[in-house]
């Protein structure tokens, strides 16, 4: 199914666009990649028309106030991170996410599919289809974290890429807190 996606900011609105059903499905991970991906934080959801096949909606910044806190800010919570790590097939994402969760080194483990990566590798461009996993834990597990990821990966080099959780819902940072081990 062709899905056809458009997304320009200005100040502090996102305007997307959207083509197939697909898309709606997919909303909340696009909404989390631009969070994680763009350091974009404190979006409210404002939705300008309803989500029907081309249809337009706009995010925008929210004075509103959630549940939230800053890392630094609260005693009940840990400094936490987000961790990317792609995997060749759902099999090999299963196991792994099952085994970082069994072992705490992970509080939640995401399975996304369709990703498509294209690299350069022993000096050849490469393009594979992968899956990604989405790690949410402790940042004092990365270390931990990367070592289990490097003995249980098919990869010569398994992607592991860390991007810090600034804040968030401080019931979900402290679940982190106690679904993984110290």
């Amino acid at each position: 199914m062709a899905s056809t996606l458009w997304c320009r900011a200005s100040s502090s609105i996102i305007y997307c666009s959207a083509a197939s059903a697909l898309f709606r499905r997919r909303l909340p991970l696009v909404g989390a990649f631009c969070v994680l991906s763009l350091g974009l934080v404190n979006l409210g959801p404002t939705i300008s028309s309803s989500f029907k096949t081309g249809s337009r909606f706009a995010i925008q910044s929210s004075a509103r106030t959630l549940h939230t806190t800053g890392m630094e800010g609260s005693s009940s919570t840990v400094p936490s991170i987000v961790v990317y790590v792609t995997v060749p097939n759902k099999e090999a994402g299963k196991k792994l996410a099952e085994s970082l969760v069994k072992e705490k080194l992970a509080a939640c483990v995401n399975i996304v599919p369709g990703i498509e990566s294209i690299y350069q590798w022993q000096g050849e461009i490469q393009k594979d289809s992968e899956e990604l996993l989405i790690i949410k834990t402790r940042e004092s597990l990365l270390e931990a974290l990367t070592e289990h990821v490097k003995a249980n990966h098919e990869y010569d080099v398994p992607e592991v890429i860390a991007l810090p959780i600034k804040g968030g819902s401080l019931p979900y940072l402290e679940w982190v807190k106690n679904s993984t081990r110290e």
